[in-house]
């Protein structure tokens, strides 16, 4: 039979402060709602995200998985409701938007846990506060008989340190009834999705408490628990780099993206950052205080300090990107250099060339964006402006300072400069003309 993930996701940004829906804020470069999916499609044949009006942007994020649309906001029990003509015959556990952290592992724990004579699976954990948690009861075998919310129960209760994460998991026919069944007789009239706990310890059915740790099953409802996710995220990006070979020399600097792919061998230096669709290959060094988003790094490049790649950059096998160089949708050769204050952008470089320092592609006319084409072993001289569209042939001389709008044939020398004059004495007139105002060099 099919399983489905049922993810409720209508929650808006209210404690962030912010109008971006709740499961759209970012974690590692992606929204919490991306994280939970690619844990559940693993583990779930189906998975149905259930959103709120007017939140066509979460529509898109959860794209391909089908949506469903609670109208109004009456609670979790009656959002997951929403979604029960998709339940099926099969387990269907229902999840939550702002519980980005949960791992596949444990998704499959809970799916497992509710077999034969189990009617309902829960996730718990132990939090190092357990604070306004609803606690989780449990019998001398550890079946639970029921969650208990914080205001409600007595200071014993409240001693109990298993607390509710609030992810449940039945079979499709049992929950979807029970959903039917909950009332919102509480103080603000809401269908809680807990009550179903009740429900079915009720019918006779057992009810048990997959642990986990509270690292994973946090929630987020704020800034400072999006941070903290942020960390707890980081965290296993960082050992998961480290595990496959790269060399972080000071992991807790470094920042990485979901998708960021660090192939063995490579060593980044403290204090990089990499944006969504990185890929740095084997051997390649990344110094300190760079910045990387939708680029590719080929085998023993050489990056920064201080550089910055931008999407569509390419860096070639060998090839040095140095302090204080942007590339944008650019291509630098194998072997080719750019050591110093540069600017490149939509250029192919060719292998083995060298850009001075203070070099740029001027590749914007206000309207449209042109290329830079720079031939297999050329050189660009110090402070030289290349205005696109323009193509430097193989093996080309650009001289220092030059400002070049006309292509340059291959083995060519090229100046764009004025011709440099003096003034004898001319030094000598200007001081004299600044004593006489009283003005200080």
């Amino acid at each position: 039979m099919n399983t489905t993930a049922v993810i409720l996701a209508a929650g808006l940004g209210t404690r962030m402060k912010s109008a971006l829906p709740k499961a759209l804020h970012p974690i590692a470069g992606r929204p919490m709602l991306t994280h939970l999916l690619d844990a559940a499609k693993s583990v779930f044949d189906r998975i149905v995200v259930v959103t709120g009006p007017e939140m066509e942007a979460v529509a898109m994020v959860a794209a391909p998985y089908p949506t469903v649309v609670q109208t109004a906001r009456l609670g979790t029990a009656h959002a997951a409701l929403q979604a029960a003509p998709q339940f099926g015959a099969g387990e269907v556990a229902i999840l939550y938007a702002d519980n980005p952290l949960i791992t596949a592992e444990t998704l499959r724990r809970l799916r497992e846990a509710r077999s034969g004579e189990i009617g309902l699976a829960l996730l718990a954990m132990r939090p190092p506060a357990p604070g306004k948690y609803g606690r989780v009861l449990t019998d001398a075998v550890g079946d639970v008989t029921a969650i208990v919310e914080w205001a409600e129960a007595t200071q014993d209760q409240r001693d109990v340190t298993l607390c509710n994460a609030g992810v449940f998991c039945a079979a499709g026919p049992d929950l979807a009834r029970w959903l039917a069944a909950v009332r919102a007789d509480n103080s603000k009239g809401e269908y809680y999705l807990t009550d179903v706990v009740a429900l079915a310890v009720a019918e006779g059915r057992r009810v048990v408490a997959v642990e986990a740790d509270y690292t994973e099953l946090r929630g987020v409802n704020s800034r400072v628990e999006l941070a903290e996710a942020e960390a707890a995220v980081q965290g296993r990006l960082r050992r998961a780099a480290m595990d496959g070979g790269a060399t972080l020399t000071a992991p807790d600097t470094v920042f990485l993206s979901a998708d960021t792919l660090l192939e063995p061998d490579v060593t980044v230096g403290p204090h990089v950052v990499f944006g969504p669709g990185v890929i740095v290959r084997s051997g390649a060094t990344i110094f300190a205080f760079s910045h990387l988003e939708g680029c590719v790094v080929e085998s023993g490049a050489r990056i920064g300090p201080y550089a910055r790649l931008r999407p569509g950059a390419e860096v070639g096998e060998g090839a040095h990107v140095g302090n204080f160089v942007e590339l944008k949708a650019t291509k630098l050769g194998a072997g080719a250099k750019a050591n110093h204050l540069a600017y490149l952008g939509d250029s192919t470089i060719g292998a083995g060339s060298n850009i001075g320092a203070g070099t740029i592609t001027c590749n914007y006319d206000g309207y449209l964006k042109h290329r830079t084409i720079i031939g297999a072993g050329s050189f660009v001289g110090s402070n030289a402006t290349l205005v696109a569209p323009v193509t430097l042939g193989a093996n080309s001389f650009i001289a220092a300072g030059s400002v070049i709008t006309q292509d340059v044939a291959a083995d060519a020398l090229a100046f764009g400069r004025a011709r440099q004059s003096e003034k004898a004495g001319g030094g000598a007139a200007i001081r004299a003309n600044w004593a006489t105002k009283g003005k200080k060099s």
